[in-house]
């Protein structure tokens, strides 16, 4: 199994950049398609942003594409999304999930097998 840690959540405005990482633990995760999903309270789990298992095809909400960057580096079992020009409707608890159901990214959350407990992205106005 794969197990994944998240970190560089935190407070900020609007306007503002931060990087969040998920660290896996875990031989295989080479072979896992890696996504990125944010949620607030009272809402359902909102992809954000995916990318297939060994880098280069991406996918990105709407609400995100152009401000946001996902990437993986495999050989130090990590996952990053860049964010940046971050709005106040950004904030959110974000997740990241691996899974090898498929190759390339998708969309559907049900289609990841194991996820990180969160980090947590608060923006200002």
């Amino acid at each position: 199994q794969v197990q994944l840690v998240e970190s560089g959540g935190g407070l900020l405005q609007a306007g503002g950049s931060l990087r969040l990482s998920c660290a896996a633990s875990g031989r295989t995760f080479s072979s896992y398609a890696m996504g990125w999903f944010r949620q607030t309270p009272g809402k359902e789990r909102e992809f954000v942003a995916g990318i297939n298992w060994i880098g280069g095809i991406t996918d990105y909400s709407d609400s995100v594409k152009g401000r946001f960057t996902i990437s993986r580096d495999n050989a130090k079992n990590t996952g990053y999304l860049q964010t940046s020009r971050l709005k106040p409707e950004d904030a959110a608890l974000y997740y990241c999930a691996a899974g090898n159901r498929y190759g390339n990214p998708t969309r559907n959350s049900q289609n990841y097998d194991y996820w990180g407990q969160g980090t947590q992205v608060t923006v200002s106005s």
